[in-house]
């Protein structure tokens, strides 16, 4: 989906069956994989040695997770990009005393994984891990608000929630100082570019 390689029906069948499958909103993870490997005779390399639910086999790999955020914003999804960013977002699973004794990690900062199964299921994994938190970035900023500077031409292509009236950023290029307001009065939560010229 995020390469744009795949046709039209495989793109969105990819990412139905991703979230029928792989998208757990009842702890708040999205899985890079169901169900994890444990006995099984296929060997899928050094992912099977981790115990199941934890990291690549079958926890939350929120690298992917935030791959599949940019790839529904891609899709114009923004309501769905939205609910998914906020769900991962570490200080979701803190937000209650119960909600932070099953976590058990730091809620402001990115996690590698988080655990997807059996008794550690929503437990926060190895954190400050810089790659997960730039790819958290990657996906609000350039992908749900849209923010993106290419070849010295800044765009604005939100994918944002339908429930999202306007939104700011203040942007500090060279010695000026950008207030940027994106005004939502229609509802709407797909994309629409703009360009603004240094």
């Amino acid at each position: 989906m995020i390469s744009g390689a795949a046709d039209d029906e495989k793109k969105y069948m990819a990412m139905e069956s991703l979230e029928n499958h792989l998208v757990d909103t009842e702890n708040g993870i999205i899985k890079l994989l169901d169900p994890p490997f444990n006995k099984s005779k296929i060997e899928p390399g050094y992912i099977k040695s981790y115990l199941p639910g934890v990291r690549e086999n079958g926890g939350q790999y929120t690298h992917a997770a935030m791959w599949a955020i940019i790839a529904f914003a891609k899709l114009g999804y923004g309501d769905k990009a939205v609910e998914l960013y906020r769900m991962v977002n570490p200080i979701e699973h803190s937000r209650t005393k119960e909600g932070a004794q099953k976590y058990k990690v730091e809620p402001y900062v990115i996690p590698a994984d988080i655990y997807g199964a059996n008794n550690l299921i929503g437990r926060g994994g190895w954190t400050w891990y810089t790659g997960s938190s730039s790819w958290f970035y990657k996906a609000g900023i350039e992908n749900i608000l849209g923010f993106k500077i290419e070849q010295e031409i800044l765009k604005i292509e939100p994918c944002i929630s339908s429930q999202w009236k306007e939104y700011s950023i203040k942007y500090k290029f060279g010695t000026s100082i950008y207030n940027i307001k994106v005004k939502n009065p229609n509802g709407r939560c797909t994309r629409r570019t703009s360009k603004v010229l240094f």
